[in-house]
C-alpha cells in the first residue's frame, strides 16, 4: 500500500521538515545511537526544576550487571504527597530494542510527575544486539522489583505502581506485565502501551507497508537483534507478548497506535485479546498517523488529541480509579 497520500496533512508537513529516517543495520546503528543520545541529553538539559531527578544503581538479575534507575519526583513535599505516598509509573524507553537511553524520557516524566503528582522511574536496560533477550527484560524486572521492595524509601504507594513504555519500550512493558503476573512478586496496577512492538513473527498486513519512521527493514533488524538465535523460531511470550496464549490476570491496559504504523495489526489484535481475556483495555487508533507521531509532531491536532486521551486514562490509573480505567475497547 502507498501510504504517502494517507498521512494526516499536518503530520506530513512535520515529517517533510525532518531528516530522512534511515533503515537500521549493523553499519548505521552506532551513528544513529550517537544522534539519538545527543538529542536526548539536549532535551533532558532543558527540563524544568519542577521535578527532582536522582539515579540509583540497583542489583541486576543473578550474574548480570547492576541496573541504573532514573527516579523523577515532583519538587517539594518532603519525599511524598500531601496525602501520603505517591503513585508510580515505571517506564521503559523506545528505540527498537537497539537505541535509546533512560535520559530520553526526561521530558515526558518532567511533564507527568507534577501533572499527576506521581513518581516516575525510567530504567536503563541493556540494548541489543550486544545484549539479547532475556537481558533487557531481566534488567527491567530487577529494577521493578527493587522499586517495589523500596517503596517506603521512595515514597511510593505500592498499590498504585504501574508500568509503561513506547514502541519497543511498550513491548518490553507488555512482556514485563506477563512476567510479573507469573512470578507473583510485584502486583501491577496498570500497563500503558504506546504503539507497542509486540510480535516478532512480523506477519500482519501492516508490517509490510513502507511506512515512515519505522519501516519493515528496521523492524526486522530490531527483532533480530533482540531475539538473537531465537529470531525465526519460537521465542517465549515474555520476549514477544503477542505470542502469549493466556492473557488473563493482567493489569488494565491502554493501547494507542496510528493507522499508518507497522504495528497497527498486532496492537489492535493484542487489545482485543486482552479484552477477551477479561482484562479492561482501552484502545485508540489514530487515522493518518505513523509511528511516533506524537513525538515528532506534538503540535498537530491529532497528536494533541492522542496526548489528551492518554493522559486522561493515565490520571485515572495513577489515582487508582479502577472504574475509569476499566472501560471497553473503543
Amino acid at each position: 500500500m502507498d501510504v504517502a497520500g494517507l498521512i494526516d496533512p499536518e503530520i506530513a508537513e512535520a515529517l517533510a521538515a525532518l531528516p530522512a529516517f534511515v533503515a537500521l543495520d549493523d553499519e548505521v546503528l552506532p551513528k544513529v545511537r550517537r544522534q539519538r543520545d545527543t538529542l536526548s541529553a539536549t532535551l533532558a538539559a532543558q527540563c524544568s526544576d519542577a521535578v527532582v531527578r536522582t539515579e540509583h544503581v540497583v542489583p541486576g538479575a543473578p550474574g548480570d550487571p547492576d541496573v541504573v534507575l532514573r527516579v523523577h519526583r515532583p519538587a517539594g513535599g518532603g519525599g511524598q504527597g500531601p496525602d501520603g505516598p505517591l503513585p508510580c509509573l515505571y517506564w521503559m524507553h523506545g528505540g527498537g530494542y537497539v537505541i535509546g537511553t533512560a535520559l530520553g524520557d526526561d521530558p515526558r516524566l518532567d511533564r507527568w510527575c507534577p501533572m499527576f503528582g506521581c513518581v516516575g522511574v525510567s530504567v536503563e536496560y541493556r540494548l541489543a544486539p550486544e545484549t539479547a533477550y532475556p537481558g533487557p527484560l531481566d534488567d527491567a524486572y530487577a529494577g521493578l522489583r527493587w522499586v517495589a521492595d523500596h517503596a517506603d524509601e521512595l515514597g511510593i504507594d505500592p498499590t498504585r505502581l504501574g508500568i509503561g513504555g513506547a514502541s519497543a519500550g511498550a513491548g518490553l512493558a507488555a512482556g514485563l506485565a506477563l512476567l510479573a503476573r507469573d512470578r507473583a512478586e510485584v502486583p501491577l496496577a496498570f500497563q500503558l502501551l504506546i504503539y507497542p512492538m509486540l510480535d516478532d513473527r512480523i506477519a500482519g498486513t501492516s508490517t509490510t507497508w513502507e511506512v515512515p519512521v519505522w519501516a519493515p527493514t528496521s523492524n526486522r533488524y530490531g527483532w533480530g537483534a533482540y531475539l538473537g538465535d531465537l529470531f525465526g523460531g519460537e521465542p517465549p511470550a515474555y520476549a514477544a507478548a503477542a505470542r502469549a496464549t493466556d492473557l488473563s490476570g493482567l493489569p488494565p491496559a491502554f493501547i494507542s497506535v496510528g493507522t499508518l504504523d507497522g504495528f497497527l495489526d498486532e496492537d489492535v489484535d493484542y487489545a482485543l485479546r486482552l479484552n477477551h481475556a477479561g482484562v479492561p483495555t482501552e484502545l485508540h487508533v489514530y487515522p493518518g498517523a505513523p509511528h511516533g507521531f506524537d513525538l515528532f509532531a506534538p503540535g498537530t491536532a491529532l497528536a494533541r488529541r492522542a496526548t489528551a486521551e492518554l493522559e486522561t486514562w493515565l490520571a485515572a490509573a495513577l489515582a487508582g480509579d479502577r472504574a475509569k480505567v476499566a472501560t471497553p475497547t473503543s
